[in-house]
């Protein structure tokens, strides 16, 4: 189940209040709690997917895949998740995923 996001307002609520609203709310409030349509696991995939794509590896990126984790997706389907995106997204951008992916998942003890 998604949760109530707030992090536009704390981080942005009285910079831009609009933008902060539509993040929340919108963004995370409407968008990601449709579960019936496609679950958070998918929605993880598909949002980490699509920032590597960008080559966007900033805190958003490491947001998201913890966020991934937390949804289920282990360490072994993030690698191949990467894996896969990189011939479509691009080697360098695959690189810099994976290096903070690694500090999300660390080596199993």
């Amino acid at each position: 189940m998604a949760v109530k996001q707030t992090a536009g307002r704390d981080s942005l609520g009285e910079f831009a209040p609009k933008f902060a609203q539509l993040n929340d709310d919108v963004l995370f409030g409407e968008v990601w709690s449709r579960e019936n349509e496609l679950s958070l696991r998918d929605r993880s995939l598909v949002t980490v997917v699509a920032l590597m794509s960008q080559g966007l590896t900033d805190s958003s990126f490491r947001f998201h895949l913890e966020s991934a984790k937390k949804n289920g997706i282990t360490r072994s389907e993030i690698a191949e998740i990467l894996t896969h995106a990189a011939f479509y997204a691009g080697w360098p951008k695959a690189w810099a995923a994976f290096r903070m992916a690694k500090e999300v998942w660390p080596e199993e003890v």
